[in-house]
């Protein structure tokens, strides 16, 4: 595998804490009030499709005021032109990280890689980090079977990690499960963003592939996205910082 290009190093630098708080809601004041809660104990902040698709570029700009890292995870997966033309328009808006799917294929992830260069060059920010989809953790094997897929989960997320980092993509989304797989396919520089991650004791929730925080850093994850063992939590600044404690303790 290619060793990350100049361009890439240049991406906005990766943060210290590990915890990415997933912030799913459509409320645009439920998510201010909620980032600014946890802003101080947690890396980043998450937004995804359910928040974008409610309030926008312009609800996005509302919270990184905050000055909290935010991750706009929104998925794209389209032909290759109308996925650059999407990261042109949302790769300036001061987010730090952003997902496209893996299964577009090679020139579509090249096309994203490019175009939020070129936002780069235009606006003198730093560009976001690109990170690709491999196989959604609410997935299983029969759901790959349903789809079409017929090799082994494993085998399907090495596929799909191998041509991201092979595509210039700065790293890819997997579950905790694929860590170490991944890890000895693309080397130490690949940035792996981990959800399916909870807490002990925590509900599962919709996710079938899970673990601890403290494992899935163990096992060499760069991010954990966790979402409702905080933001469900009675106190949701307390739950954060728990968690960025038993990190620290257990490295």
């Amino acid at each position: 595998m290619r060793s990350p290009s100049k361009e890439k190093q240049e991406s906005n630098a990766m943060i210290s804490n590990p915890v990415i708080c997933a912030i799913d809601t459509l409320d645009i004041e439920r998510a201010h009030q909620l980032a600014e809660t946890v802003g101080g104990h947690v890396g980043a902040i998450k937004l995804g499709l359910e928040f974008f698709t409610a309030n926008g570029a312009a609800g996005v700009r509302h919270l990184t005021h905050l000055g909290v890292p935010v991750f706009l995870d929104l998925k794209f997966h389209d032909i290759p032109n109308t996925v650059a033309k999407a990261i042109e328009a949302t790769a300036g808006i001061d987010t730090f990280m952003m997902t496209v799917h893996v299964a577009g294929g090679r020139t579509m992830l090249q096309r994203a890689i490019d175009a939020s260069m070129r936002v780069a060059e235009t606006t003198g920010k730093a560009r976001p980090m690109i990170i690709g989809v491999t196989v959604l953790t609410s997935m299983d094997q029969d759901d790959l079977m349903m789809i079409g897929v017929r090799d082994k989960l494993d085998d399907q997320v090495k596929r799909m990690a191998d041509l991201a980092q092979s595509a210039g993509l700065d790293g890819v989304v997997c579950s905790p499960y694929e860590i170490s797989l991944i890890r000895q396919a693309c080397g130490e520089d690949f940035t792996l963003v981990v959800p399916g991650v909870r807490p002990a004791g925590s509900s599962h929730d919709d996710q079938k592939r899970i673990m601890t925080p403290e494992e899935a850093l163990k096992r060499g994850a760069d991010y954990l996205v966790i979402g409702r063992p905080i933001t469900g939590a009675p106190h949701p600044a307390d739950a954060a910082a728990a968690i960025t404690a038993s990190l620290a303790s257990s490295r």
